[in-house]
């Protein structure tokens, strides 16, 4: 784990040198504020040992990006709100793939069998 300055050192210097190279980027990051300063587009994932993409949200964000005035830039916090409610609304505890399929199964009068992708 980085200390907080030297995070943000470290974001600057990808921007930079994304913003050099014009190569694509990508990053994996738990850090809702990283991503939405860093991204273009941000793939949520879903929860659980069988997790797919959930949401894939696009930041139509001018660079180059600011830290200190997008914090207080309304369309920053429009993307970091989408995050986190997808983060907090949108994803519960997961049921166990057999217990779901088993679930739906039965609710559609068909086998579970017959449930396979």
């Amino acid at each position: 784990a980085l200390d907080a300055l030297t995070r943000a050192h470290l974001q600057d210097e990808v921007m930079r040198i994304q913003s050099e190279l014009h190569n694509t980027v990508m990053m994996i990051t738990h850090d809702v504020d990283e991503a939405v300063l860093l991204s273009d587009r941000i793939v949520m994932m879903t929860n659980g040992p069988s997790a797919t993409i959930g949401q894939v949200l696009d930041i139509d964000l001018p660079r180059p990006r600011d830290r200190l005035a997008l914090a207080d830039d309304a369309r920053y916090n429009h993307y970091r709100h989408e995050v986190l409610s997808f983060l907090y609304e949108k994803q519960r505890k997961v049921e166990p793939i057999s217990s779901a399929r088993a679930r739906t199964a039965a609710g559609a009068g068909k086998p579970a069998a017959a449930l396979r992708a």
